[in-house]
């Protein structure tokens, strides 16, 4: 039993010491001589957008990046949406819908017009219509939203992942 109790201590202070070593840091966190990723987030400018689901995707970019007064970065993106039947039930009323958003986007540096990073990301939203206008709209409209939500919490963390790679 005594030995047990040594081996239990002997791992947890092994574990103590290996896990010290890692570099593990919190994303959002600041490290000596950089940055915060926080508030190099606040540094990017999002391109407006002539869509309605891009026009939702950059209002969540744009609040959860927070602002700043000096726009260091341009966030550049193209939003493509699309909605599919997914399969509907004879004799039912009820169809299933799928509402696929996408993006492609570029983060530029805005003094010099360089790209900095970019990608594609898109987001699946499922919906159902019953043949009543008014809800099968609602539902739509609602799958859009959730879409766009979803799109813009991915960018968020691509661009927050960009910038904490950059620094370390």
């Amino acid at each position: 039993m005594r030995q047990l109790k040594h081996l239990g201590l002997a791992l947890l202070i092994g574990a103590a010491l290996a896990l010290s070593a890692c570099n593990y840091r919190p994303l959002y966190g600041r490290t000596e001589g950089n940055a915060a990723v926080a508030s190099q987030l606040m540094d990017v400018a999002v391109e407006e957008q002539r869509t309605r689901a891009g026009q939702l995707v950059r209002n969540e970019l744009v609040s959860s990046f927070g602002s700043s007064a000096g726009l260091k970065y341009l966030l550049k993106m193209t939003v493509v949406e699309r909605s599919d039947g997914a399969w509907s039930v004879t004799n039912s009323l009820t169809d299933r819908h799928r509402y696929r958003l996408s993006v492609s986007y570029q983060l530029l540096d805005s003094a010099s017009g360089q790209e900095l990073a970019q990608g594609k990301s898109f987001s699946n939203v499922s919906y159902d219509t019953v043949q009543e206008p008014v809800a099968d709209l609602q539902a739509a409209e609602n799958a859009r939203e959730r879409a766009a939500r979803e799109l813009a919490q991915d960018l968020r963390l691509r661009v927050s992942a960009f910038f904490a790679t950059r620094n370390s």
